[in-house]
């Protein structure tokens, strides 16, 4: 039995080569499309950096935001304070503390200059002298109180004091025989510096 000979001319081509052809360009269009689009796109996510963390096309890195005074979204500033808290050198109780310490030793230099000069002319000064002394030297009068330099019975005091109200303090001053003596103390639950009524 012979084998049957095929003419290569003879055969008809068939299957996706044929469609291919048949179809001519259009059938190969839709996946130039997608290769285009997804070329397109891919360009320019590289172009704006997208996730990638800045990069450019040449890559170079896009400037970063400027560090001071930004912060991430949830992420806190380390320099912040949250409500209810002070920072460091704001206003609180050891801050008030020291500034009324602070005021209570101006206040107590100012005071001990000024009965020092007092007491260096006059040794024993009278009530009106080291009133005048004081509210000369800046000492607002309604917070001074000065005791009597005479007694009841019309003998002078052996010595004379004065005292200024500085916030919780007072600032007790005492010229006995030319000698000054300054302290400071709490200020008494009255509220004032001395027991009793000022002269």
């Amino acid at each position: 039995m012979k084998r049957a000979t095929v003419d290569p001319q003879a055969v008809q081509v068939t299957g996706r080569d044929a469609h291919f052809r048949a179809g001519g360009a259009s059938a190969g269009r839709p996946a130039v499309v997608y290769a285009g689009c997804l070329m397109l796109a891919l360009s320019l996510a590289a172009c704006t950096g997208g996730p990638s963390g800045g990069k450019t096309t040449a890559g170079a890195t896009a400037p970063e935001p400027a560090a001071t005074g930004t912060t991430a979204p949830g992420t806190t500033d380390p320099g912040a304070t949250s409500p209810g808290t002070t920072a460091t050198g704001a206003a609180g109780p050891d801050a008030a503390e020291s500034a009324q310490d602070a005021a209570a030793a101006l206040m107590k230099q100012k005071v001990s200059d000024a009965l020092s000069r007092l007491a260096a002319g006059t040794p024993k000064p009278a009530t009106a002298q080291v009133t005048d002394a004081l509210t000369g030297a800046g000492v607002a009068p309604a917070a001074l109180e000065v005791s009597a330099s005479r007694t009841p019975t019309g003998l002078e005091a052996d010595a004379i004091e004065a005292g200024v109200l500085q916030g919780t303090d007072c600032v007790i001053g005492q010229i006995r025989d030319g000698s000054v003596t300054v302290t400071v103390l709490p200020v008494l639950a009255s509220g004032k510096c001395f027991v009793g009524a000022a002269a």
